[in-house]
């Protein structure tokens, strides 16, 4: 008797849910499913990207040496010990982004409290990136501010014989500008180089950490699997 028991009160729990899953959706679940998907999407982006090698080893996000740089790197792979220099400076410039986003989570935490319940039904039923360009549109300038001084700290380190990888690539990208912005550099069509590599590592990690995020709201949408809560499963189960 009390087996059956047992398997009545499983099947009514089941049953229960079921119900509660496939209820009308308030405006108020809106809200906190839209919420809930850009903590998690956001959470796991940062998280992914902060691990050591997180955008190093990640050939789509893996941040290269500017491309007007490439005649640099290319003559320098001649000098010897130069190949293993731009080894050593692409390494930090991923480094140096993989310290800067550990920070990102309390800024998005930020946005995503402030968000309306008009915002969350225009994120809905919006593109399949509406969230993440939701959140880039509210976080994206204090990101900036937040990963510039990271990133310059992590850059200012000593890199190879008492020189920085700032000092390196500005021992490269100074001449070779001087070069470039002569008459003959402009016939020979060399195109002069961002010489602040703080600024071009930072947006390169920024533009990464939001295409993470993209991919995260992405599997949310469409993978239910990926719905790890009853809020989630009920708000995006509604799309379908």
């Amino acid at each position: 008797m009390s087996v059956v028991f047992f398997a009545s009160c499983e099947d009514t729990e089941n049953i229960l849910n079921e119900l509660d899953l496939n209820k009308p959706l308030t405006s108020i679940d809106v809200s906190d499913g839209l919420k809930e998907a850009l903590t998690v999407g956001s959470k796991n982006a940062s998280d992914i990207l902060a691990l050591e090698d997180g955008f190093y080893k990640n050939e789509l996000i893996k941040i290269m040496l500017p491309k007007e740089a490439q005649v640099i790197t290319e003559n320098l792979k001649y000098v010897p010990g130069g190949q293993g220099l731009v080894d050593k400076v692409i390494l930090n410039l991923n480094r140096a982004a993989e310290d800067a986003v550990k920070g990102a989570a309390p800024i998005f935490a930020s946005a995503i409290t402030e968000m309306s319940i008009t915002d969350a039904f225009n994120i809905l039923n919006g593109d399949k990136d509406a969230a993440t360009n939701y959140l880039k549109e509210k976080t994206y300038d204090q990101l900036s501010q937040q990963f510039n001084p990271i990133v310059k700290k992590s850059l200012d380190k000593d890199l190879i014989a008492g020189m920085s990888t700032n000092e390196s690539w500005e021992s490269l990208t100074i001449p070779y500008n001087e070069v470039a912005e002569t008459l003959a550099g402009t016939l020979l069509g060399l195109e002069t180089v961002n010489t602040n590599l703080d600024e071009y590592v930072t947006n390169k990690a920024l533009d990464a950490l939001f295409v993470k995020v993209a991919q995260e709201e992405e599997l949310i949408r469409t993978d239910p699997l990926k719905r790890v809560n009853d809020i989630l499963k009920r708000v995006f189960g509604s799309l379908d």
